[in-house]
């Protein structure tokens, strides 16, 4: 025989009619008295029906019932007070700020039980609550039924009625009674912290422990029999979440209430107003059922508050044994093996863990050794790992030694699970405890009783070493932890300082590790280990020691790193395998501090580089010399040699003095880079006894470096240079020890007989030790050696070699900027001059006068193209040659300025250098025309300040009258954007003479001069002065005008050239051009009488067609309404200059 079922047709509409049922009744209150008879029966019958859809709809009416009766609420939340001044017949929307008379009726009535109703809610959770208890009790115990089927359909329906009716009273039920560890405290006192109540109390705390202890026999039984029956076990998981967790449902009700009021509430609230006076402001006005709805969550977040803290006001009051019970079945399901089933019960689990925090030490414990048990399945592996990560768990960790020492141990000895998404959830643990690791409480370096801390970290030092028993990922976690801990006990006065000797020791052995993530981990250690510097230089001790200051000065880490660094070949091994970070290929593009990115996953970067790049960036400039390319300096690793020296003196200098050789003339560019970090490390240490072992041997190995051939590593020896003679203290201003005679070893002559990459070489070098000095604090000698290099620079301004004449002109940009901005501080031995000759005065002049040479040269040689070029078989003169070179090295010097910023202080000279730069943008020469175009248009949108400014117009003027057209035609181009870039600040009759200097362009001999003209001052109409505009159209159209009325009489013996007409011409469509897509009122006449000239010759009937084709073409959208403001002679007009005859029509 078959099971009995429902039809779907009578199942949907049971279904449905309990679930209007459940509506109906909701804050029925005490009008459902009389019907609770047939409410009892209709829930029952739900119950024992064979549909669990008929089920649910019973857990419904169930829930609202309970809620009707026991609950507070606002009975008459919806009613229209029509007593209310400012209500009608329909309620309008009202505000509480201007209704100042309260009276009773703008209060709404609030449900409170009465006793039958709490008699009849009592029944029913007697009825639905305690029976199936009984029920489920019965059938844990006794697994009575032998079909299969009927327990679990039994089962649910239990446990649906046991969920329903917690769901139903909420924290009307009362919650488990705390113990207490002081026993003269009343276990029955609770701490007052927040008033508030969700309904009349039912039940018993008895009623919820019984329940609690019962569920727990369940859950024990389900986990055993019925594992892998996911709804049961989600069921059971509900259950134990309300009763664990009291006022928990409320704040998941006010929780799904807020979200949806800030969905609403721009619909149901008046807009926000600017009231001036605040007591005109009424208040923003809102229905009045929307207050009482806002009064009765408030009421529902404080009844889910009530009792929330009271664990954390009093170190007495501990969670029940109850509550233990039901932990211990979540943290059971947590690790189950669905996955849905784990995420609800760690949900759960976490409300637990928040409202009690002495609970968290007992779960860190039993999850960590599910991670540490090579036993441990998949799934128990995924569950521990979602719980350990909640920052409710990470934060606990740091104040409870116990949990925190097994958090770590069970972590890093996990690497035995094989299941890869065990590993990567164990990995996304690790670093989310890694991001928010935020120290170690003092109360675990005083733990009595626990393990100790010390223990504790040589635990973690033996599994950091062990390369070979333990996985490489491990063993970078490992040593990430050490190295936390290490920092954690800095905090600690009575931590020793073997841990700090220790670890130090350990990740400098680290740096010549095998595993390419543990030696950048070693590097980010070191940075933040080794901080103190007893053999640095100071103003106190710079010349004098005695012996038991020496002594006394000894760091706490000399020792465990002296043992170290002084091992046969420690130093060779460390740069070789530092050497390797180094990969470097042709389509790289690598930047400071991004070391290994190729090579490191996301995961290894977080472990590696978070929480220790907090130290200041270096450069403290941006890179901006392209001539420097893209080097792979990694200051981090200088960083380290630097404080190594500082920290064990002149010991690591000899250790290191064979190897850094030995690298530095390495041919693989990789050794190189790693030695000129360490180099610039060494330079830049300042400690004592480093003068005397630059004189010895640094200074030669400078300069050997300088004079080797290689070009590929010059970026990297750049920088070291650059990192050597940056300015110490916390603004860059303090000057370093050997910054002068790195200086001095620079500037010193090459020999005779050089490459040109060697000079390149050694001129990039000056111009990155130039970058880092301070202008307004240079030394006389720094001022010496600036006057120095810049007379050697203007002296090889010609040199035969491109590549040189590129670094001397950013090497001068630099250079004359820092003497610049030293003026600009008043020092009394800076000096703009050399000798009698002033160089901002000879850089101009000179370029000026070999500007116009080139011209007259390049003008000769086309002449001379044209008529004879025998002459031309050799090469051209060296005169000329020597001019296109010193040139050049004028627009590099332009080009570096503009692009690094150091134009602002020498705007003088660049404005000086505005005619050569525009008169030479069209020459013989290629590469000089080119670099001249680059400084133009670098140039077009410099700003100018009012001193410079007259200069400026001044020098275009003169060259919108040169003789040479290109150079008028590249003085347009530039006008252009100047006048846009100063239109606000350039005087009235500057502006005025730049427009009459371009109407005279309208009427030039060369047509393309003509017309760039035309469209220059096309756009400046659109946005320039509105009056010189104005002045300008109307005398185009006058002008044009007369032109017209003369060939109209057939007066063809005006005399007006072909220029002259094509310019009035070029004026018209200048002004119809400057309104697109507009109609003003004078445009109409304007392209009619252009479109008369359409019968000139060329270019002049070309321009007409040109301009009326592009008035067509942005007037065609609107044409249709446009079009009313033409005449019909106007149109015709129009027409007759296009074969479209039809389209102005």
């Amino acid at each position: 025989m078959g099971k009995p079922t429902l039809s779907p047709a009578l199942e949907t509409a049971v279904d449905y009619q309990l679930k209007i049922l459940s509506v109906a009744i909701n804050y029925g209150g005490p009008v459902l008295l009389p019907y609770k008879d047939q409410l009892k029966e209709a829930i029952l019958s739900s119950f024992e029906a064979p549909s669990w859809k008929v089920n649910g709809a019973g857990d419904h009416v169930l829930q609202s019932l309970l809620g009707s009766l026991v609950h507070y609420y606002p009975i008459d939340q919806y009613k229209c007070v029509s007593c209310h001044p400012l209500a009608t017949s329909v309620e309008e929307w009202i505000t509480t700020k201007s209704y100042q008379n309260d009276k009773p009726s703008l209060y709404p009535k609030w449900h409170i039980a009465s006793d039958d109703e709490v008699s009849f809610a009592n029944e029913l959770l007697n009825l639905h609550f305690t029976s199936a208890l009984e029920n489920l009790l019965r059938i844990c115990q006794t697994q009575y039924h032998s079909d299969m089927g009927d327990v679990k359909e039994h089962l649910k329906v239990t446990l649906l009625r046991i969920d329903s009716s917690l769901q139903g009273v909420l924290s009307c039920l009362p919650d488990f009674r705390p113990s207490c560890k002081d026993e003269i405290e009343d276990p029955g006192h609770s701490v007052f912290l927040i008033a508030g109540s969700t309904g009349s109390t039912v039940g018993s705390s008895e009623m919820r422990e019984k329940a609690a202890e019962i569920i727990h026999t369940a859950c024990k039984y389900l986990l055993e029999e019925r594992s892998d029956d996911s709804i049961l076990l989600i069921l059971v998981i509900r259950i134990i979440d309300a009763l664990a967790n009291y006022g928990r449902l409320e704040y998941d009700n006010w929780i799904s209430h807020r979200q949806a009021w800030k969905v609403e509430s721009g619909a149901i609230i008046e807009p926000p107003m600017n009231f001036i006076v605040s007591s005109h402001s009424p208040g923003k006005k809102r229905p009045r059922w929307v207050l009482t709805d806002k009064t009765h969550m408030h009421n529902t977040w404080r009844s889910s508050h009530s009792s929330y803290y009271s664990s954390r006001m009093s170190k007495n009051i501990y969670p029940s044994d109850q509550v233990f019970l039901l932990m211990d079945d979540l943290l059971s399901l947590s690790v189950h093996s669905y996955e849905t089933v784990r995420v609800i019960a760690g949900k759960s689990l976490l409300k637990m863990l928040k409202r009690w925090p002495l609970m968290i030490s007992k779960c860190v414990l039993t999850l960590s050794e599910n991670l540490r048990n090579p036993n441990s399945q998949e799934h128990i592996v995924l569950g521990s790992c979602a719980v350990l990560s909640t920052l409710t768990v990470i934060k606990h960790l740091t104040t409870d030694a116990k949990a925190f020492s097994s958090f770590l141990l069970g972590v890093l000895a996990s690497s035995h699970h094989e299941s890869l998404k065990s590993q990567k959830a164990i990995n996304e643990l690790f670093v989310k405890y890694n991001i928010h690791f935020a120290g170690v409480s003092k109360s675990v370096f005083k733990t009595t009783g626990g393990p100790d801390f010390t223990d504790l970290v040589s635990q973690i030092g033996s599994m950091s070493t062990d390369t070979t028993g333990l996985h490489w990922r491990y063993n970078l976690m490992a040593n990430r932890v050490l190295l936390l801990l290490t920092m954690a006990s800095r905090t600690d006065p009575n931590s020793s300082s073997k841990i700090m000797s220790e670890t130090a020791g350990h990740f400098l052995t680290n740096l010549r590790s095998q595993l390419p993530q543990t030696r950048i981990l070693a590097i980010s250690a070191l940075n933040t280990l080794l901080k103190e510097s007893p053999y640095k230089t100071s103003s106190q001790n710079q010349h004098h020691f005695s012996g038991d200051l020496e002594v006394n000065m000894k760091s706490s880490l000399e020792g465990s790193l002296s043992q170290i660094f002084q091992e046969d070949g420690f130093f060779d091994e460390t740069l070789n395998s530092l050497s390797h970070v180094h990969i470097i290929t042709d389509t790289e593009n690598a930047s400071s501090g991004a070391h290994g990115s190729s090579f490191q996953s996301m995961a290894d970067k977080c472990i590696t580089s978070f929480y220790f790049n907090f130290s200041a960036s270096w450069p403290r400039t941006p890179s901006w010399i392209s001539v420097l390319g893209n080097e792979t300096f990694y200051s981090n690793f200088a960083r380290i040699f630097k404080r190594l020296v500082q920290e064990c003196g002149m010991p690591v200098l000899l250790a290191l003095k064979k190897s850094l050789e030995e690298f530095s003339n390495a041919k693989e560019r990789s050794k190189q880079c790693v030695a000129a970090e360490a180099l610039a490390g060494v330079l830049h240490s300042d400690v004592n006894g480093l003068v005397e072992v630059w004189d010895s041997w640094l200074m030669i190995q400078l300069q050997k470096i300088v004079l080797a051939p290689s070009v590929e590593s010059i970026p990297e020896w750049a920088a070291c240079i650059r990192y050597a003679v940056t300015g110490k203290g916390k603004f860059g201003t303090k000057v370093p020890l050997l910054r002068q005679r790195i200086i001095d070893c620079l500037v010193k002559p090459l020999p005779q007989v050089v490459a040109t990459n060697v000079v390149a070489k050694r001129y990039t070098f000056l111009s990155a030790a130039l970058i880092e000095i301070s202008p307004p604090g240079m030394p006389i000698e720094e001022v010496q050696f600036h006057n120095k290099l810049l007379e050697e620079l203007l002296d090889n301004m010609s040199h035969s070699s491109a590549q040189v004449r590129e670094v001397i002109g950013v090497t001068l940009s630099v250079l004359c900027s820092n003497i610049r901005l030293c003026e600009s501080f008043a020092r009394d031995h800076s000096k703009e001059s050399i000798g009698n000759v002033n160089w901002s005065q000879l850089l101009i002049e000179q370029a000026s006068e070999l500007a116009l040479n080139l011209q007259n040269t390049y003008q000769e040689d086309h002449s001379d193209a044209q008529t004879d070029k025998s002459h031309e078989n050799g090469v051209l003169h060296d005169e000329k040659q020597e001019s296109i070179k010193w040139m050049e090295t004028v627009f590099h010097f332009i080009i570096s300025s503009l692009k690094s910023g150091r134009s602002s202080f020498l705007m003088d000279v660049i404005v000086g250098l505005l005619f050569p730069v525009i008169s030479l943008q069209e020459t013989s020469n290629k590469d000089l025309s080119t670099l001249a175009k680059a400084a133009f248009e670098l140039l077009k949108w410099r700003i100018f300040t009012e001193t410079e400014l007259r200069k400026a117009v001044s020098v275009l003027l003169s060259s919108a009258t040169n003789s040479n057209w290109r150079i008028r035609y590249a003085t347009l181009t530039y006008l252009r954007t100047f006048l846009y870039r100063h239109i606000f600040i350039l005087s009235t009759l500057e502006k005025q003479q730049i427009w009459k200097t371009m109407e005279k362009l309208l009427i030039d001999n060369q047509v393309e001069v003509r017309e760039h003209a035309a469209a220059v001052l096309a756009g400046l109409m659109k946005g320039g002065d509105e009056n010189l505009a104005c002045d300008f159209r109307d005398k185009a159209f006058a002008e044009a005008r007369s032109i017209q009325a003369m060939r109209s009489r057939r007066n063809l013996s005006s005399g007006q050239s072909i220029p002259s007409i094509h310019g009035a011409v070029l004026a018209l469509a200048a002004s119809v051009l400057s309104v697109p897509y507009d109609m003003p009122s004078w445009l109409p006449e304007h392209v009619t009488l252009l479109a008369r000239f359409i019968s000139e010759p060329l270019p002049i009937r070309s321009t007409v067609m040109k301009a009326v084709s592009e008035f067509r073409r942005t007037h065609a959208d609107t044409w249709n309404i446009q079009k009313d403001s033409f005449t019909e002679d106007q149109l015709e007009v129009l027409a007759d200059t296009s074969s479209s005859a039809s389209y102005f029509a």
